[in-house]
Order: structure tokens, then sequence, then C-alpha cells
């Protein structure tokens, strides 16, 4: 008998199918292995075409590869950055800290003190999630949504919590506190008599520009309530201001040395004034208030709620906040606290010879100022530069008015309102007009003398670029400046802003902060350092 031969198993329809396939393939590769290999030896143009064409698809397939890496790339970084953001949210939620845009552009929010976390101090997204009666939120209809500093400040300061608020100029400040101000009024108010005797109310500003500016905006906030405001400043006639105090108003509005006289003359009566706010309050103790502020508060009532506004928070303005709020206030901060200027402005610096000013002035102002219709503001230090580049430049053909401390307040007033009808666009100030005032559209702003503090300048600047426009600042740096020169450098690299090589050239060396009355009187010693040593020096005849 023959050998049995073992029969293969029959394979499966798609086994089948599989193998068929690949054999095909196997077959197909060796036939144009085998013609290649043919072509390759018998003619050498078709091999260097073979090698031509290998090149070009390993290049496209390196493209390829490189696409879809990049693609990769982008997800993961993209998948991070969103990774990283809800980590911070985490991480403000964890501190008791909230993160917030703001209508101007996305901005970042703190909030601590204590029980700030709590969900009754949510931020407001609509006027109405106030909850306020219609006629307080009358003064808000211009408006589509609260800024960001009144979306924060409101939850608090309708709760009757002390509070401070960091936030820039133009950020809506007088109303993030003027509104809770009138709800403290009618709420005082409900259970007493129609006729008001004492104020109730406080705002304290450092100018009596922006003493004026607030209680504009109080006096048409209050009107549909029925809350009565009176403005108090110097500089004009106490009597018509007398004659309001004693016919009985709800709001002060003033600067320090007007409230301090007219306290001290026994006619304005503070003792139940239960809701104050300072607002610039580092401005007011820059220029040397704080004896008057502190007068001024001691007359008020004990049992008052505390409201800070600031640009800055210096060491002056902590040990005030100290002393008059609880001791552990609510505080917003709206950017940052640290020294920034607005981005929306144009910073341009230029360092020059002091003498040759004025000419490049006028040279500007045919830029800027061309059409004499949009808004310039030049800035000088001193009383006597603005009464001096006023008259210069109305005999250059400039149409110009001017506003400092020399001027009777009618006559500031008059030039404030001349120019921001716009019937007088050019206006020559000193720093009274770098703070808190609104002057719509002011295109350029010219710092014809650098101030004496960084943050003034900074303030300055921010008379434009307001509301979310754009605005140009153009600044004369001189040699007598030099010692600022670090600090403005570091100004303009925070906002992305040239830095000149001959402002480079002054250095950039940023000089300790010292008081402006007593200079630097102590020295700062860190909390980790050495506890003094007693020395006992024992009693001996031994010369």
């Amino acid at each position: 008998m023959g050998k049995k031969v073992k029969e293969a198993s029959p394979l499966s329809e798609p086994e089948a199918l599989e193998t068929k396939t690949r054999d095909k393939k196997k077959s197909k590769k060796e036939k144009t292995h085998k013609r290649s290999n043919i072509g390759e030896q018998n003619d050498p143009n078709i091999k260097q075409k073979l090698e031509e064409t290998e090149l070009e698809e390993s290049n496209i397939k390196d493209k390829k590869k490189k696409e879809k890496k990049k693609k990769h790339k982008k997800e993961r970084e993209d998948g991070k950055e969103s990774e990283i953001c809800e980590r911070k949210e985490e991480l403000n939620s964890e501190n008791g800290k909230t993160g917030d845009v703001g209508n101007d552009g996305e901005e970042t929010v703190v909030v601590t003190g204590k029980n700030s976390e709590e969900t009754k101090y949510t931020p407001l997204k609509l006027f109405k999630d106030s909850k306020l009666p219609e006629n307080v939120l009358a003064c808000c209809k211009d408006f589509k949504r609260p800024s960001p500093i009144q979306a924060h400040a409101w939850p608090f300061l309708l709760d009757g919590r002390d509070f401070i608020g960091i936030a820039k100029t133009g950020s809506g400040k007088t109303l993030a506190f003027g509104v809770p101000g009138i709800m403290h009024v009618l709420s005082k108010r409900k259970d007493k008599t129609s006729r008001r005797v004492n104020p109730l109310c406080l705002v304290m500003s450092p100018t009596r520009e922006l003493a004026d500016q607030i209680s504009n905006v109080l006096c048409d906030a209050g009107e549909p309530c029925g809350v009565k405001s009176v403005c108090l400043y110097g500089g004009t006639s106490k009597q018509p201001q007398i004659a309001a105090l004693k016919s009985g108003v709800d709001i002060v509005i003033g600067t320090a040395g007007r409230l301090k006289d007219l306290i001290e003359m026994n006619i304005c009566n503070l003792s139940e004034v239960s809701f104050v706010v300072l607002d610039e309050a580092d401005r007011m103790l820059d220029l040397g208030f704080e004896p008057e502020v502190r007068f001024i508060l001691s007359k008020t009532c004990s049992a008052r709620q505390m409201v800070m506004f600031s640009a800055t928070w210096p060491t002056d303005v902590h040990r005030l906040a100290q002393d008059f709020m609880d001791p552990n206030p609510v505080k917003v901060v709206i950017g940052s606290e640290d020294l920034s200027a607005n981005h929306d402005v144009m910073q341009i610096v230029e360092v020059l010879d002091e003498r040759s000013r004025f000419e490049r002035l006028v040279a500007l102002l045919e830029k800027y100022h061309k059409s004499q219709r949009n808004r310039v503001l030049v800035f000088v230090l001193y009383k006597e530069e603005a009464k001096r580049i006023e008259p210069m430049l109305q005999k250059r053909g400039w149409t110009a008015v001017s506003i400092h401390g020399d001027k009777p307040q009618y006559e500031r007033t008059k030039a404030l309102s001349l120019f921001k009808k716009g019937s007088c666009p050019l206006m020559v100030a000193t720093d009274v007009a770098a703070r808190g005032l609104d002057i719509p559209d002011v295109e350029v702003v010219i710092n014809y003398s650098f101030p004496l503090t960084t943050e003034d300048y900074v303030h300055r600047i921010g008379r434009t670029g307001r509301a979310g426009r754009k605005g140009v600042a153009h600044t004369f740096f001189t040699d007598l400046n030099k010692n600022l020169a670090g600090e403005l450098v570091n100004v303009l690299r925070e906002a992305g802003q040239i830095v000149p090589a001959a402002l480079m050239k002054f250095g950039t060396h940023v000089k300790k902060k010292e008081s402006k009355l007593y200079g630097s009187h102590f020295r700062e010693i860190s909390s980790d350092a050495p506890k003094a040593k007693k020395i006992r020096f024992d009693n001996s005849d031994d010369e």
C-alpha cells in the first residue's frame, strides 16, 4: 500500500479570500521588482527617474508627517491652555478669589476678605440681578450691564460690608459706590420723618473738579428717588453751600479743606453719617490731607460703613484703612495693584533738551491737532508753567484754555466746560485734571513736563483711551527727570510699548519710595531678621 497523504483542512471563505489577496499583492510586487531590476540594468535614465520619484515620494511623506505632528502639537497646546485656565479658576475658587472679564476687555478680578466667597456675594451679570427699585436703577439705563467694579462691589456694599476697591479711572467707580449710598439713605429715611436734618452719606475727593463731577452723577442718580446731594469745595462762596446744608441734604460730597471749615463753623454736622466714601484715597493722602481726613472721619457716626476707592494701595492708605475699617474688609482689585498704564494708550516718550520743548509742542499740535476740532490735553507741572504756556499758544494761533490752582473756581469750571463741550478742544492743565475727571473723547495727551511721580504719569495718560477707545500719549522727558527713568521703563515694558534708547541711557534703577514730607526716615527690616540684643554696661569707675 502506498503512503497515505494527509489532506489539508479546507479554509473558510474569509480566510481563503485574504490568502488570495495576499498572494496577488506578493506576485505584483515581485513583478515590479523584476521589471525595475531589468530596467535599471539596461537603461541608466530609468534608474535616475526612479530615484527622483522615490525622493519625491519621500519628501511628500515627510511633509505629511510634519503637518500631522504640527496638528497634534496644536491640539495638545490648546488642551493644555484650557487645562491651565481651568486650574486657575480652581485655585482662585479655593483661595476665595474670583476671575472675570470686564466690558472693556479681559481683566483679572481678585476678591479677598472675610466671608467674601459666600454665594450671596456672586457678581452681578445684569443690573436687574441686584433687585433694586426701578427709580434707583434709572441712572443705569444707558448701560448694557454693570462694569466689573460695579458687578463685584454692589453685592458687598448693599450688604453693609466695609469695602476697598482698586480700579483704574473710567471704570464706573462713581455709580459703584453711588447707588449703594443712595440705597443706604433710603433705608435709613424709611422709619423717619420726611424732613432732612443732617446728612447720612459722605463722599470725599482730592480735587474740586472731581468733587463736582461726583456731585453731578449723584444728583442725577438721586433725583428720581428723592435723594438730595450738595457739593462743598473751596475757591467759591460758602453762602450757597451753607444755605443748602441748612435746608437739609442726604449726601454731602466735598473736598477736605472746605469740609473741615464748615464743620468748625458748626454748619456741617456729620454726626449721623453712617456711609463714608473716600474716592481717590491715595491722592488725598499724597496731597497731604491726612490730618484733615482723620479729623472729618472722627466727626462721623462710629457705627459707619467705610468705603475706599483708590487706583493704588500705598502704605499710608493701608494704615488709614486699618484705623477706620473692620479688621478684614472686603477688597476687590480690578486688573492689578501694581502700577500699570492703560494698554489702549500708545505711549511715545521723547528725550529732549528742556529749552526745545515749546517748539516741539507746537510741531506736535500741528500733527495731532491740525483740524483744531479733536480734544488735546497738555499737562504741565507747575501753575506758573500753565500761565506761561496758555498765552504763548494763543499767540501762535491756537485756541487754548487752562486750569490750575491759581485760577478762581468759576474760571476753572468754565474752562473745563468749554473743553468738554468741544468749544475749545485744547487745554493746558496741571495735575488737578490728572485724576478721576471723565472728559469724553480726549484723543491725545501731551506731557509737556514730566510729573513728580510715575503714578501721576499713569493717571495723566489715563485721560485718553477711555471706555474702550484708543488714545495717544506723547511725553517729553529731560535730564531733570532722570531719577524716574527706571520706573518709566517698567511702565512702558509692562504695556508692551517701545522704550527709546535715549531713555535707557539714564539707567533702569528704581529709586526706593520715600515720604514726600520726611524722606526715607526709617529702614525696612525683614520679618526673619534676628532680634536685637540687649547690651548692659556695668558701672565702672575706670576711665
